[in-house]
């Protein structure tokens, strides 16, 4: 088709009715690029059955007008692209690569949907683009390195997509990121260093990345960290030393390996999860523990069971390998319905001080078989912790000896 100045002779046809209308109506004039690029943007989606949000871009009335559209003088500034309330179908189709003409571009985000294809590599050419959101879509491909030139980007969530390949470098130097999120994808790889220092969420779990952690490769103004789900190896309490402004920490369903710090359960942390992994050593806090859920389940951990877990409301250790005898703390805590959960089966313990006749509170529940011992009091376990009541006493043996 013939082109007239570097367009499409009908979208020129259409850009000028809609100016000869803007400016009867007395409207801003968009900048026809800005213009072309929505054309060919919409042209690329379609709306789910059920959704009519894209049935306000005609494009004979004002772009600026349009659901989603939001503009500062002649150029779009944001877009948001899909019905945001809950239970929206939302939309399909590809991000045309058109998008990167968008040279204004602040915000970028499209609703749960059905978007496939990969991320155009112009999206780029956004340099002042300072929040980019397309989660819970069917979007595939490489994350473009080329996302690195985003100098300015502080929020980056592309989660719950089918992202394959590694997490490019060029991101972790993103100056000014504040928020990642990546999680449940396809990604594999090492994770790279982050730099920025005003980075305080990252979730990267439910992917496939590997490799171990160096010491400073995140920056201490993490809040949440959540790298579950993955196949990372390698020891952390040194980096996890470092982050004390972290309130939610879940590194479950891992390879980690070594010591965990006792440094961290003194963190303003809600919830820990360790479990399922390849910790070691004894767990030794410095104070009572005000974390209300801690969950160390599944990992090689050894030594007596620290006094200082007493004051923790869900308590996991279960599947470790410690011994001893329970702190009496516990006890008190547990009749008066202060703890909630006491996991403490498939270990080495030896004992426990309670009343065979005591009353378990029904808000509480305490489970030790399969230790060193008879459990003294008859509670309900979870099904996982199978029938055996006391571990065999060769085992208990081969243990102490």
């Amino acid at each position: 088709m013939a082109r007239q100045g570097g367009m499409h002779l009908g979208s020129y046809a259409l850009f000028m009715v809609a100016l000869f209308q803007w400016g009867f109506l007395g409207l801003a004039i968009l900048d026809p690029v800005d213009f072309l690029a929505l054309q060919s943007i919409r042209k690329s989606l379609h709306d789910l059955p059920g959704s009519n949000f894209l049935a306000s871009w005609d494009f004979t009335s004002d772009p600026c007008n349009f659901a989603g559209v939001y503009c500062e003088s002649d150029r779009v500034v944001a877009l948001n692209l899909g019905d945001p309330r809950a239970g929206s179908p939302g939309l399909t189709g590809r991000i045309d690569s058109a998008i990167g003409k968008l040279s204004a571009l602040v915000e970028l985000s499209i609703v749960p949907g059905r978007i496939y294809g990969s991320l155009p590599a112009s999206i780029s050419q956004l340099k002042g683009l300072r929040f980019l959101a397309i989660s819970r879509n069917f979007v595939s491909g490489n994350i473009p390195a080329t996302l690195g030139e985003l100098r300015r980007l502080k929020t980056l969530d592309l989660s719950y997509n089918q992202l394959t390949g590694g997490i490019p470098h060029s991101i972790g130097t993103l100056p000014e990121l504040t928020n990642v999120i990546l999680c449940h994808n396809h990604l594999s790889g090492s994770v790279p260093p982050f730099r920025s220092q005003v980075l305080t969420r990252l979730d990267l779990k439910h992917n496939a990345l590997s490799g171990s952690l160096a010491p400073n490769s995140l920056p201490a103004s993490l809040q949440s960290l959540s790298l579950s789900w993955n196949q990372l190896t390698g020891p952390v309490d040194k980096l996890l030393y470092r982050l004390n402004k972290l309130n939610y920490l879940d590194l479950s369903l891992n390879q980690f390996t070594g010591p965990i710090p006792g440094r961290l359960f003194s963190f303003a942390i809600t919830n820990l999860q360790l479990e399922r992994n390849l910790f070691s050593g004894p767990v030794q806090p410095a104070n009572q523990v005000t974390i209300p859920t801690v969950d160390l389940s599944h990992n090689r951990l050894s030594g007596h069971i620290s006094p200082m877990f007493s004051t923790v409301q869900n308590l996991y250790l279960n599947n470790n390998q410690f011994s001893g005898k329970v702190p009496a703390s516990f006890v008190n805590r547990l009749l008066s319905a202060s703890i909630r959960i006491l996991y403490l089966q498939h270990n080495y313990l030896t004992g426990i001080e309670i009343n065979p006749t005591a009353e378990i509170p029904l808000r509480s529940s305490i489970c030790l078989q399969y230790n060193c011992m008879v459990p003294p009091v008859q509670t309900a376990c979870p099904l996982k912790a199978g029938k055996e009541k006391i571990r065999p006493a060769a085992q208990c043996n081969e243990w102490k000896g």
